[in-house]
């Protein structure tokens, strides 16, 4: 039988402060570890490009990738799994998607203008953009919820290109997930995690051009690159508890 350690502070205690601190610093030590990590992963990646992205993907996912091209799942795999998926999962799926649209259908904005007395035209252009990556995780659980919340609103919103990346340990995919990319019209899939797929999606690989806009769970890791690109991307969470998501304009493709 396994037991759980809860550590107990007792704030009547003398040194209450002290091993308060303690346990705060601990937190703040792990944060800057990560942080480290994942500096050194954007670095590589930015500096090196598929290279880096395929060198973490084997070591991270246990993989045994070579060239950049191995890494993308075709539409035909997304299709395949979209089939295959039991009527009462597929059901469960294409309601959540019809919910998800519907309300996104809602929020659309619209572009409006109107001319004033003295000839001002006044108004908002609402422009969809041209590409958006959506990181979803994978590996201990599956979020096929994190595509279709994702994906539709971009869709809805008039976005050209859907790009996912989500990994695949061992090369393992997740048939909900592919699914859920298939319903939700994404347009391509790379098998990529972690702060490398949002560094890809970030620095233009030559398999993942520049995407506008990134967006995902968030993972320790994957959050901790977002927040190193503010000023490159721009960062947007929505009211769905794990899903974040960065934005910019990258048109010195």
């Amino acid at each position: 039988m396994s037991y759980l350690n809860i550590t107990k502070l007792d704030a009547s205690s003398t040194d209450f402060d002290q091993q308060l601190q303690q346990l705060l610093a601990w937190d703040e030590t792990d944060g800057r570890d990560i942080q480290h990590r994942v500096l050194d992963i954007i670095a590589d990646v930015r500096k090196n490009g598929d290279k880096a992205v395929i060198d973490y993907t084997n070591r991270f996912d246990h993989r045994n990738i070579t060239q950049a091209g191995e890494l993308e799942l075709s539409k035909e795999i997304l299709k395949s799994a979209w089939e295959k998926l039991p009527i009462d999962k597929a059901q469960a799926l294409q309601t959540a998607a019809d919910r998800i649209r519907g309300y996104a259908e809602h929020q659309k904005m619209q572009s409006w203008q109107y001319t004033e007395a003295d000839g001002s035209v006044l108004g908002q252009k609402v422009t969809p953009l041209d590409r958006v990556g959506l990181y979803v995780p994978g590996g201990k659980a599956a979020y096929p919820s994190s595509v279709l919340m994702n994906a539709i609103p971009a869709k809805v919103a008039g976005v050209g290109e859907l790009i996912m990346v989500v990994p695949t340990p061992q090369g393992e995919t997740n048939e909900l997930v592919l699914a859920a990319a298939h319903l939700a019209g994404v347009d391509r899939v790379f098998a990529i995690g972690g702060a490398q797929a949002i560094a890809a999606l970030a620095y233009c690989r030559a398999c993942l051009r520049h995407r506008n806009y990134s967006c995902g769970r968030k993972n320790c890791r994957p959050r901790q690159h977002l927040c190193r690109h503010r000023q490159k991307t721009g960062i947007w969470t929505s009211g769905y508890r794990h899903d974040c998501r960065s934005f910019g304009n990258f048109d010195y493709l």
